[in-house]
């Protein structure tokens, strides 16, 4: 006896069973091709051999498996099947609109560019970052070593040294501090080799009235523009201009940047752009790069 796969009924041979298949439609159809069989045996070799297995679509929120994407799409709007998309930034809840996630979130603070002390979301990790080493949480923690004046960053009392600010040591400023400093870095490890310091960058610029364009102050080196001679003058004794004398230490791990200024420098590596170092550790080694008799390694800083 053989038995229809379809229907369970048994034909007496083979040719009870096609005549079967024929009047009852029974046949084992291909999902790809024309091809028709008597068993889901044969059917399964030969879409196994010829891959000829349609899709399959499996329900987001039941085990039903479908063979068409417009199938399932019905099965789970229909049943509510849909699952939910839209993920928190911080747990593993999900939710099936942005504004049901946006709310949960708001509400646990689960937001990863959000910050609990000051009740604000950010639209990055870049801007949280800044915002956590701003005045705002910092303070004025990081003093100068001369006047003790305080600042948010290591960077702000470089640049504070370096436009020679500090009424407690007014002969420093940017080449006094870069003379010390390049006696220490006997490795050459943030200052860049010169056959010569320039002594022309010690002295100071004035602008003439040949830098008068007719509508504004014009700098003859970059061609920006001032509505003022003052503002002019600011321009061209700023380091703008000046020699690239630092580089960060960071060179074996791609990072070739340059700087005219060493607070510059600092405020690079606080950025965490190239990975040297951290944030925190620019700030304890302030004291060391600035006052150390010691040859400078920033070997260590990592």
């Amino acid at each position: 006896m053989l038995e229809c796969d379809t229907c369970g009924d048994e034909c007496y041979d083979i040719d009870d069973l096609i005549e079967h298949l024929d009047y009852y439609d029974h046949w084992i159809e291909c999902e790809t091709c024309t091809r028709r069989f008597r068993t889901e045996r044969a059917c399964s070799q030969h879409m196994n051999d010829t891959d000829h297995w349609a899709p399959r679509y499996e329900c987001e929120g039941c085990p039903k498996v479908f063979t068409s994407y417009d199938a399932v799409c019905q099965h789970m709007t229909s049943l509510g099947h849909w699952a939910p998309k839209f993920s928190c930034e911080t747990c593993d809840l999900k939710f099936h609109t942005q504004g049901a996630a946006e709310q949960h979130m708001t509400e646990d603070m689960h937001y990863r560019t959000y910050c609990p002390t000051c009740d604000r979301h950010f639209q990055n990790e870049n801007n949280l970052r800044m915002h956590l080493r701003s005045k705002i949480h910092q303070g004025n923690s990081i003093n100068c070593p001369f006047c003790r004046s305080g600042f948010t960053t290591a960077s702000g009392v470089v640049h504070h040294l370096e436009t020679g600010s500090c009424r407690s040591a007014p002969e420093l400023n940017r080449e006094t501090i870069h003379r010390l400093i390049r006696e220490r870095d006997t490795n050459g490890m943030i200052t860049t080799k010169q056959i010569e310091w320039r002594n022309e960058d010690n002295a100071t610029c004035s602008a003439t009235e040949k830098a008068w364009n007719g509508t504004y102050w014009e700098c003859y080196l970059c061609h920006k523009k001032f509505n003022t001679m003052v503002g002019l003058n600011a321009h061209v004794n700023s380091p703008v201009h000046k020699q690239k004398i630092y580089h960060c230490p960071n060179s074996k791990g791609g990072c070739y940047k340059t700087f005219a200024v060493l607070a510059g420098l600092f405020n690079h590596l606080e950025s965490e752009s190239c990975g040297y170092t951290r944030f925190e550790n620019v700030q304890k080694q302030l004291q060391g790069v600035l006052t150390s008799q010691k040859a400078i390694d920033f070997r260590w800083w990592g």
